[in-house]
């Protein structure tokens, strides 16, 4: 029975996909380990530290399929060292001759940071994957509600018309920012890890550069040109990315959950036949996945914190921060995995309320004008005074329950500047949502142009 909850079978799918938790499960882990393994040999055995035949035998008995994971756990546990249990067993499967030249040389850390390395450009993949996905989701709905006009709000408050679109749209220019930013991160993260002792690769004497290029090469990693072991801003990178992306989703979540409150009925999510919302009140139907983004969203922020913290090491290796890694990075990832399906499945099925929309902006009518009014008397009076003028008509109307409209129509102060044809034509003319549709043009037209251009796998 699992102790964590992110691991229960009632509630596992609400901290990971299935996709990033195969990446993560201990077989895949430690397969992947092995594959290091093997590389390393290839490139010591190609280069004559070891002999080719041994090699081979590793290349073909390191199989997790072919250890018994009880024993290296035990081991493991018994040693009290991060992979030796792994190597002890890993032995007793191989031919006698082979057996000397397995981890030949290496650590645990040039192990585990090229895994993370390697872990990194299969997560960055679904990641790469998804953003573009919901990219193109929100490019949808934005070229669809281009000039659907609603409240825009500050503070919680009614503020000035926008459009719906222009919102969605500020959502898409987000994330394409953090496709960006893991465009132009492969070639920082995507490096493998071979130092040896402290770092220097003394145990490979003349040839270890040269060792180090191979080992690289054949896992796909690029060659860091020096080793990193303390220089822990890779990890910490990705994961900020990741957790910043995981906050462009919870702020749209956010937005969503709060449109979607009863008195102002906006959007809905959609509705799933099998969920219950409350068992005792049958008519609440809750923004669940709205909700849970921002929850994601604040644990892996939290985990990020675990990675920047890590940035400060101690000499040569520090196993405060190293290993802390074990567990923040893969959190992030499996969150941030979760955050990407269920903002894909909120904005796919996302119910707009058109009709309310326009009922909103109609019943705020005399409040979503005061930017164009103040507008109007700044042409009158300047912007200072047309500004005090206003506040203090508005805000005395709001005290004493007067319609906004009568207090203008009635404020000898406004009504000195502005005649009855004027403050009419202003109050009743269509909502102003200014260059909203043009900034949308902007954003789909600059998105459409990156994605015409770039792969559609990362890196």
């Amino acid at each position: 029975m699992s102790a964590r909850l992110t691991d229960s079978q009632m509630y596992g799918h609400l901290w990971g996909t299935p996709e990033t938790r195969a990446i993560f499960a201990e077989e895949s882990r430690l397969q992947s380990w092995l594959d290091i393994l093997t590389a390393l040999a290839q490139a010591q055995a190609e280069l004559g530290y070891i002999p080719v035949s041994a090699a081979e035998a590793i290349r073909t008995h390191a199989r997790v399929e072919r250890l018994d994971l009880e024993a290296v756990g035990r081991e493991t546990r018994r040693t009290s060292h991060s992979t030796l249990g792994l190597i002890r067993v890993l032995r007793d499967v191989l031919p006698e001759a082979a057996r000397e030249h397995v981890y030949f040389g290496a650590t645990v850390q040039d192990i585990t940071d090229t895994w993370t390395a390697l872990t990194i450009r299969r997560v960055g993949a679904i990641v790469w994957r998804d953003l573009r996905a919901l990219e193109q989701r929100m490019l949808d709905h934005a070229v669809a509600h281009r000039d659907t006009v609603m409240a825009g709000r500050t503070h919680g408050q009614v503020g000035a018309p926008i459009t719906f679109g222009w919102k969605v749209a500020s959502w898409a220019d987000e994330v394409r920012r953090h496709i960006d930013r893991l465009g132009s991160g492969a070639d920082r993260w995507l490096v493998g890890q071979l130092g040896g002792a402290v770092g220097t690769a003394a145990f490979f004497g003349a040839h270890a550069l040269e060792l180090r290029r191979r080992f690289c090469d054949l896992l796909g990693l690029g060659d860091p040109g020096i080793s990193w072991l303390a220089a822990r801003d890779r990890f910490a990178e990705f994961g900020v990315t990741l957790a910043l992306t995981a906050g462009t989703l919870a702020r749209m979540g956010n937005e969503i959950y709060a449109l979607a409150r009863t008195e102002i009925g906006e959007v809905r999510e959609a509705a799933d036949p099998a969920a219950v919302s409350s068992i005792t009140m049958p008519h609440k139907r809750n923004p669940e996945r709205a909700e849970h983004l921002v929850t994601l969203a604040r644990l892996a922020q939290a985990q990020a914190h675990v990675l920047l913290d890590g940035a400060v090491h101690e000499h040569e290796r520090d196993g405060r921060g190293w290993k802390a890694e074990w567990i923040a990075l893969p959190e992030i990832c499996l969150l941030t995995g979760t955050a990407l399906m269920l903002a894909h499945d909120l904005l796919d099925g996302l119910e707009v309320d058109v009709t309310r929309m326009a009922d909103n902006v109609a019943t705020q009518r005399d409040h979503l004008t005061s930017e164009r009014l103040l507008a109007t008397l700044t042409d009158k009076t300047g912007k200072h005074e047309a500004q005090s003028i206003l506040q203090d008509v508005l805000a005395a109307a709001c005290s004493s329950g007067v319609a906004a409209a009568e207090a203008l129509h009635h404020s000898g102060a406004l009504r000195a500047h502005l005649s009855d044809d004027e403050l009419r034509a202003v109050m009743t003319a269509t909502p102003a949502t200014g260059a909203a549709g043009d900034m949308v043009d902007v954003v789909v037209e600059r998105a459409q142009a990156a994605r015409s251009v770039e792969s559609e796998q990362w890196p």
